[in-house]
């Protein structure tokens, strides 16, 4: 437990706005939370309202050396105890983490703009079952015998890395910080993760709760902005792993950085995923899951989205109704309202992007922009980030709606005759993350998952990420995979063998 002073509380709060204060201007390293050495803050704005409800801890390369040298002298005594007992204070934890599951919620909410009942809530809750799970796994950290000779004893071992150096983004900070932290933790490493600059304060608060259990420096929390603080952590020459989520054009840069010190990378980048309608689904089940697998209630703000539909031409046009129908029943408004389906943008700058994507695809020739939902009416509401889903239909492929990944409430539904071409269409992307089929006809199904090109294939669900289950993608969708025991093994290990001669 933490026995020194800390600026929040240590109970569960019901109070977002003055948890967001308390956290203001600080890192978590070595234990304690500590401002940056700069004296540097950034604001960090409700994304509902544009007030501004904290200062995040603007941090540098002498932040980012602090929290790598505490965790690489934490790490040595980390990697000596015994595995199963990494694995059982991960544990708890996560067993902490459950009575905050309502503050981090609220928090998440009120920072990233996500809606609370749909979708922040729902975060909290799955970052706690992360750990969990994880934390069950330290016994699974074991090595093989290996048949070499009769007089030579020869076995291998699991080994951890060191320093894991973690990059998180915005959209599900909490459960994308968990699948990285909590693997590297059970696997005997120390983690420095660096956080979203639009969204470091739940997962600072995530870092202090763990903090409470675990020894201090195994687990540390800096925040800033890529060039200053994220690059310094990629390059920092005690850090043996880098394990990010964002963009392929900074993916690139830090699978680069990593090269150049050849250690391990472990790349999440996004994806343009398709959703296949076959005529013979069950309708009003692959309906509501359009809506799951495009991630209404996350604004498209999400990885997975299915922002490409395709849709067989006999149920085309009853399809398209149906989801017009179904968007336009969610309710927009304050993500902190449980009446809220729908809440923001994170960003101003991820507005306008997702804005100047509809007006392109509005302007297209043969195209229609169907607009859903209605914009809140609460005159609080007037300065936050809210936009309308859009469902297009008309765009052909090579539209840049259909190519690029938009990450808002942007999908494009298009129809199609015969097996092989949707499946041509769906793989002519440089995206390879997830899919999703929907169809009663389990051979077609089962033939089309095989060929499609992604890393997590689904038959009539599109669930989120999952614990126990492999998350990864191909092409352009990254490196490695995610949220299981292969993850932590693969990913936060390194196999030793040992060979004893015995002659």
């Amino acid at each position: 437990m933490l026995d020194r002073p800390h600026p929040t509380p240590a109970a569960p709060t019901a109070d977002p706005f003055a948890l967001a204060k308390a956290l203001s201007g600080v890192h978590f390293i070595g234990g304690a939370y500590v401002p940056a050495r700069a004296g540097k803050t950034f604001a960090v704005v409700n994304p509902a309202t544009g007030a501004e409800i904290a200062r995040a801890a603007e941090g540098d390369a002498a932040d980012v050396d602090a929290a790598v040298q505490n965790a690489a002298k934490a790490q040595k005594e980390w990697a000596k105890v015994p595995a199963r007992k990494r694995g059982a204070l991960v544990h708890q934890c996560a067993q902490l983490l459950k009575e905050h599951v309502d503050e981090l919620g609220r928090l998440i909410a009120l920072e990233t703009g996500k809606a609370l009942r749909t979708e922040s809530r729902v975060e909290a809750n799955v970052v706690a079952d992360v750990f969990e799970f994880f934390g069950g796994l330290g016994s699974e950290l074991k090595g093989e015998s290996v048949p070499f000779a009769p007089n030579v004893l020869s076995v291998t071992v699991r080994e951890p890395l060191g320093v894991v150096g973690a990059i998180i983004p915005w959209n599900v900070p909490m459960l994308l910080m968990a699948l990285k932290v909590a693997p590297a933790l059970v696997a005997g490493n120390a983690v420095v993760v660096k956080s979203a600059e639009e969204a470091p304060l739940a997962v600072l608060r995530i870092c202090e709760i763990m903090n409470r259990v675990l020894p201090p420096g195994v687990f540390n929390m800096v925040s800033g902005f890529g060039p200053e603080c994220g690059a310094p952590l990629v390059t920092h020459p005690l850090v043996r792993k880098v394990t990010f989520t964002g963009s392929v054009e900074t993916g690139k840069i830090v699978a680069r950085a990593a090269a150049d010190k050849l250690i391990p990378v472990t790349l999440e980048l996004g994806g343009k995923s398709p959703m296949i309608v076959f005529a013979d689904c069950d309708f009003d089940k692959t309906v509501s899951g359009a809506l799951t697998s495009m991630r209404f209630t996350r604004q498209g703000q999400s990885c997975t989205a299915a922002s490409r539909i395709y849709v067989e031409r006999p149920i085309f046009d009853r399809f398209v109704t149906a989801m017009k129908d179904a968007v336009n029943g969610m309710v927009m408004g304050d993500p902190l309202d449980e009446k809220t389906d729908i809440g923001t943008i994170v960003s101003e700058g991820q507005l306008e992007k997702v804005k100047a994507y509809i007006a392109e695809g509005a302007a297209t020739p043969g195209a229609t922009a169907h607009v859903c939902s209605a914009m809140p009416t609460d005159p609080a509401l007037k300065k936050g980030l809210f936009i309308q889903p859009v469902i297009f239909t008309g765009l052909t492929k090579d539209s840049r709606l259909v190519r690029e990944e938009i990450f808002g409430p942007v999908t494009v539904i298009q129809a199609f005759d015969e097996p092989e071409a949707v499946l041509a269409e769906a793989n002519d992307s440089d995206y390879g993350l997830a899919a999703s089929l929907w169809t009663n006809n389990l051979k077609v199904g089962l033939d089309l998952a095989h060929r499609l090109e992604a890393g997590l294939v689904q038959i009539n669900q599109n669930l989120v990420v999952q614990a126990n289950l492999s998350y990864g993608g191909v092409k352009s969708s990254g490196l490695g995979k995610e949220a299981s025991l292969e993850a932590m093994l693969e990913h936060f290990t390194h196999k030793k063998t040992i060979m004893v001669n015995m002659a």
